[in-house]
């Protein structure tokens, strides 16, 4: 049984690499899995992408024709045009827009540090908590987060004079 499945594979030859939308992903894995290696794409919105494009989940990526992957590119630059739904989307009312879109690659890591610039420029709770690199969501920090306080030194004993007899 398992000489059959090679020979099948060694048929169709499975990329090391392959490219969709500006990142390189190892062939060899799960196209559902694989597809998280991208910037932007949780498991979640991998298999609501696999389920548009109508291709299996499971499959290893390396295994895709050129078509597919270009299909899976279209569904990744628009996905609410391909009918996935709004909530599933990683940046919903832009505040500088007021539109809603899916950031993939680069882009996340550039609105975010824009996000929090603008946060600490405004001045908000958060943008505070975010330059004077404490927890910004809630968390306590009495015991946690002790990293971000310094170089803090443990309590030392006094040194003991000899007792005269």
């Amino acid at each position: 049984m398992i000489k059959q499945e090679t020979k099948q594979e060694t048929k169709q030859e499975i990329r090391h690499l392959v490219r969709i939308v500006n990142t390189d992903l190892p062939g060899n894995k799960g196209l559902l899995y694989s597809l998280r290696g991208i910037p932007g794409v949780s498991v979640m919105f991998a298999n609501a992408v696999c389920r548009t494009a109508n291709l299996n989940a499971n499959i290893k990526i390396g295994l895709l024709t050129e078509k597919q992957v270009e299909e899976l590119e279209k569904i990744f630059k628009d996905p609410s045009k391909h009918g996935i739904p709004e909530w599933m989307l990683n940046r919903r009312k832009d505040p500088e827009t007021g539109e809603t879109s899916h950031l993939l690659s680069s882009d996340v890591k550039f609105i975010k540090s824009t996000d929090i610039r603008r946060l600490k420029k405004v001045k908000t709770y958060r943008g505070i908590r975010h330059q004077w690199a404490l927890p910004v969501r809630g968390q306590r920090t009495k015991s946690n987060f002790r990293k971000n306080k310094g170089n803090v030194k443990g309590v030392q004993k006094k040194k003991t004079v000899g007792k005269v007899a």
